[in-house]
């Protein structure tokens, strides 16, 4: 910060004039220009800003302009210290996709062109992404351009758009079940009846809000696999079979993702009420044999037991 400090006095007294022509602007923007403007010089740009501090305009090896308002919303909700990793982030990325044939920060521009996608929260790593959380180890995250070349919106892109993240989120989703329909197959996978919902596209937990679009959804949900991020693999939650489906399911999810390229999670998963639950289950090796040890979460161990009654009672299946 000792550097940033030294620089902005420099920085103060060399745009000075131009400073005082500008409109009034909160403190903190014009530091934040004055650490814009010295990151620019060590990638070899020298720098303008808009008299409004909207935008500002690189030139060096390319003219470039890069819009500034995300970068401000970020920053404000950024403790100072943040700033630096945060400014150079911001100016990487805008040469990084000066090529690009779109305008990320133009919503009217990318609206079609966003989707979401899910990512192993622990693969993001300290990625800067606009994303949800789809479950405790799953991210769906926002991403825009066409296809496979689509890549993650950065959190000051939205930030210059007239929707917040949720609903862009929400947009983006929209998109891909409407331009990235799954097909469906049925399938038993021992004793267990399935259906493989499979798209063109790693955006198939997108469809799972829409789930009833494909099939009938029961009160109490299905399980649901995402061996890779194209492929839903479902079984419906209607009886006490259910424990052994989770078996089932288990068994086909690990074996898929050991086997596949773009493998996302060997997990089986609770569809219920708009939620995707993880319910865990090891494979265990006991006394030279293989079982496989469940440990639901609270709310589907209740589920599981009032099955139990009613198959007691005659009305689920064995």
């Amino acid at each position: 910060m000792r550097l940033f400090r030294r620089h902005r006095d420099r920085q103060t007294d060399r745009h000075r004039d131009r400073q005082a022509e500008r409109p009034s602007r909160p403190v903190e923007e014009v530091d934040l220009d004055s650490l814009l403007a010295l990151v620019a010089e060590s990638l070899g740009y020298t720098c303008s800003f808009a008299p409004d501090g909207g935008t500002l305009t690189l030139s060096g090896p390319r003219r470039i302009v890069v819009r500034l308002t995300g970068l401000h919303a970020e920053a404000r909700r950024r403790s100072r210290e943040d700033w630096p990793m945060l400014v150079s982030e911001h100016l990487s990325h805008a040469l990084a996709t000066v090529d690009e044939p779109f305008d990320a920060c133009d919503l009217a521009q990318v609206r079609p062109l966003l989707r979401t996608r899910i990512r192993l929260d622990e693969d993001l790593g300290t990625a800067r992404v606009v994303g949800r959380h789809l479950s405790t180890d799953l991210v769906e995250v926002l991403t825009v351009g066409h296809g496979a070349a689509g890549r993650p919106v950065r959190p000051e892109e939205v930030g210059c758009w007239p929707i917040t993240a949720a609903q862009a989120l929400d947009l983006a989703a929209g998109n891909v079940q409407v331009d990235e329909p799954l097909s469906v197959t049925e399938a038993d996978l021992g004793g267990v009846a399935i259906r493989r919902l499979s798209g063109p596209a790693a955006s198939a937990a997108a469809h799972l809000r829409r789930l009833d679009d494909y099939l009938t959804v029961p009160a109490d949900g299905v399980l649901v696999v995402l061996p890779d991020p194209a492929t839903l693999v479902v079984h419906a939650v209607e009886g006490i079979g259910v424990v052994r489906a989770i078996e089932r399911l288990r068994l086909l999810a690990l074996r898929e993702f050991d086997r596949g390229a773009g493998a996302l999670s060997p997990q089986v998963y609770w569809w219920h009420d708009g939620r995707l639950t993880l319910i865990r289950a090891d494979l265990v090796s006991q006394e030279g044999q293989t079982r496989l040890v469940v440990a639901p979460p609270p709310e589907f161990a209740r589920v599981l037991a009032a099955l139990a009654v009613r198959s007691e009672g005659g009305t689920g299946d064995a």
